[in-house]
């Protein structure tokens, strides 16, 4: 096992991170910029070091002044949690070229999983069903004809996505061949100011979808398995808000089949760590790939509630060396529902965030929820980061109860001096449709048209 670990990140994730570090018996690192100081998870670590300036680009984003502490502090292993360099394949050698782990998965599926094109053609390569999409664009290429015969053939509506990057960026949707050519330049745009690359490609739009996922594990040994489903279903602006596990109104058989299946590309390729695998599930019940993220995920605190494992714990321990056999049970539990909603500083409707300072922040305390943030009253929610407050999840024996205590959660939070999406998010779990378990990606939107 590691002895000391940096994490490099911030908030809520580096607390998370740290809080398994501590009971794994290693010390750790925490690394925070100007505008972080006093944040809760600097006590919680045993170290810490100032990265730069507010600006995520210049602190958080900053690999030089990470190196620099990794040096400093003779950490033998980083977490890189998840976001900002937790998928950066030259960050992670340069990590390794230091003679410190990266907790994560090889470089080269870094590589080739955050390249959105690559990992479509390697999954589609060994049998993993694909919604129709083109080839890579690059940014050089400026031909609006070929942009136009992709789109074609494939068949409008589509969507444009940046090849390199994730969170829902840069992806916007074109239903006819004017719509495209300015859909193209705003994605192309948004793409290179925040991945540094304008390289974008096209897939098939499917109308209301479901947005599946499977969380995996693998070692170095060979071995892949697998920790069933998430439903991430309800999103706004392509990113997700609501997540559950397991996904409702899913006839098991299917979501075992499409289970197996990424469990045997995976093996056969040899990925060695976290994962999740991203799905689509069209209304005629077939699952298509949409993409791999090869880190932790956000939501992973749900997949944790229905099988009792600490999934954080587990990436460790495997990325420590440990074979899967020593890390997970022979048959992986599986029990209850469990929902997790993601609390914002946002407008409620219009989404856009509302930073300022936390004058009242008091989370509720309720058996059967667990509160993931970083943040404590006085503290404020500035404009240089993601504005998520809270992760809120409830744990009940089914449905119907883990719904019910979400919403009393939410309706039982303080906060006060920012505007929050908490109206939206309570508009949501009482629609008809959510509580039928019926949930697909346009279901915000039906909401905020009620």
């Amino acid at each position: 096992m590691f002895k000391k670990v940096m994490v490099a990140n911030r908030g809520a994730v580096a607390s998370r991170v740290i809080r398994c570090l501590r009971q794994l018996g290693c010390r750790s690192v925490a690394v925070y910029s100007a505008a972080d100081q006093g944040a809760p998870y600097l006590d919680e670590a045993d170290e810490r070091f100032l990265i730069g300036p507010p600006d995520a680009r210049a602190s958080y984003l900053n690999q030089e002044a990470l190196i620099e502490v990794v040096r400093r502090s003779g950490a033998d292993a980083l977490h890189p949690g998840y976001g900002f360099l937790a998928e950066n394949a030259a960050f992670a050698l340069r990590v390794m070229g230091e003679g410190c782990f990266f907790i994560g998965p090889q470089p080269k599926w870094l590589e080739t999983m955050g390249h959105k094109t690559q990992a479509r053609e390697l999954m589609r390569q060994h049998g993993m069903p694909m919604s129709p999409g083109s080839g890579v664009l690059h940014e050089d290429d400026a031909n609006p004809g070929r942009i136009v015969a992709e789109a074609r053939r494939i068949g409008f509506p589509v969507l444009i996505k940046p090849a390199g990057g994730g969170g829902g960026i840069g992806m916007i949707a074109a239903s006819n061949e004017e719509e495209l050519t300015k859909a193209m330049a705003r994605s192309r745009a948004l793409a290179a100011r925040t991945f540094s690359i304008q390289d974008v490609y096209l897939e098939k739009l499917l109308l209301h979808p479901r947005h599946v996922e499977l969380q995996v594990l693998g070692d170095s040994y060979g071995t892949v398995r697998h920790l069933y489903e998430r439903d991430c279903s309800v999103q706004r602006r392509n990113q997700k808000v609501i997540e559950e596990a397991p996904a409702p109104a899913v006839p098991r058989p299917e979501i075992e089949f499409v289970a197996t299946e990424v469990v045997r590309i995976l093996n056969e390729i040899g990925y060695d760590n976290i994962g999740t695998v991203e799905m689509l599930r069209g209304a005629d019940g077939t699952f298509s790939f949409l993409e791999m993220n090869t880190r932790l995920q956000v939501e992973h605190a749900v997949t944790e509630a229905i099988t009792g494992i600490d999934l954080v714990a587990a990436q460790i321990k495997a990325a420590a060396g440990a074979p899967l056999r020593d890390i997970l049970p022979e048959r992986i539990p599986f029990e209850g529902h469990a929902i997790e909603a993601r609390v914002y500083a946002e407008d409620p409707k219009r989404f856009l965030p509302s930073p300022g300072p936390l004058e009242r922040f008091r989370p509720p305390r309720i058996d059967g929820v667990r509160i993931e943030t970083g943040f404590a009253e006085g503290m404020a929610v500035t404009p240089h980061y993601d504005p998520l407050i809270a992760k809120v999840i409830a744990r009940s024996a089914d449905r119907a109860g883990a719904l019910r205590l979400l919403a009393e959660a939410l309706g039982a939070f303080e906060i006060r001096g920012v505007r929050t999406n908490i109206p939206f998010l309570l508009s949501t779990l009482a629609h008809p449709s959510f509580v039928a378990g019926a949930v697909h990606t346009g279901l915000a939107a039906a909401v905020l048209a009620r």
